[in-house]
């Protein structure tokens, strides 16, 4: 776990887990990916995303919706007996 505080601080808390990882190799540290990426998420370590974070809308429940001009029902009258043939 020191060592990949040490490389996480390093690169100025850029790398995530896969990118730690390979710099471990490359110093000969051996470390399994999973075993960096466990004891990653144990520290709270984590790496920077790229692009924009993912903002979701949310349907204003005021808002006008349009009318039901086709008189749509969706509900059945009776069980489809072509279905679990």
């Amino acid at each position: 776990m020191p060592e990949i505080q040490r490389v996480w601080q390093e690169s100025h808390r850029n790398y995530g887990a896969r990118k730690v990882w390979k710099q471990l190799h490359r110093e000969a540290i051996p470390a399994a990916r999973c075993s960096v990426e466990r004891l990653m998420g144990r520290a709270g370590l984590e790496g920077v995303r790229r692009g924009k974070r993912c903002i979701t809308t949310k349907p204003d429940d005021s808002a006008h919706k349009p009318l039901d001009l086709v008189q749509r029902q969706f509900t059945a009258q009776r069980p489809n007996p072509a279905v679990g043939r």
